[in-house]
C-alpha cells in the first residue's frame, strides 16, 4: 500500500511540474502570433497554427542557433528562454490548434 501511495505522490508532482504549454503559449508567443497561433507574427512569419510539434521544435532551435528567416532577432532571445520541456509543451499546443 506504501508504494501505490508513493507512486501516485510522484505522479502527481511530476504532472504539477510538467510544462503547462497553453501558458508557455500565452506568455512567449500570443503577443505576436495571435489567438491560437492564427496570424503571421508581426506580418512577417508564417502561420504556424497546426505544424506538426517536430516542426516547431526545429524551428524554434533553429532560432535558438542563430538560424531562420526574417524573425530571427526577434525570436532567438525567445527560444533562447525556452527550456527543453517548455519547448515540447508549447510544440504539442500549436499542433493543436487547427
Amino acid at each position: 500500500m506504501k508504494k501505490i501511495a508513493c507512486l501516485l505522490i510522484s505522479v502527481a508532482a511530476v504532472s504539477l511540474m510538467a510544462a503547462d504549454g497553453e501558458a508557455v503559449y500565452k506568455s512567449k508567443c500570443f503577443s505576436c502570433h495571435g489567438d491560437k497561433a492564427s496570424k503571421a507574427a508581426l506580418n512577417k512569419s508564417q502561420i504556424i497554427a497546426g505544424w506538426d510539434a517536430s516542426k516547431t521544435i526545429a524551428s524554434v532551435n533553429g532560432y535558438k542557433n542563430g538560424e531562420g528567416g526574417a524573425m530571427k532577432g526577434i525570436m532567438k532571445p525567445i527560444a533562447a528562454a525556452l527550456s527543453e520541456d517548455d519547448l515540447k509543451a508549447v510544440a504539442t499546443v500549436i499542433a493543436s490548434y487547427k
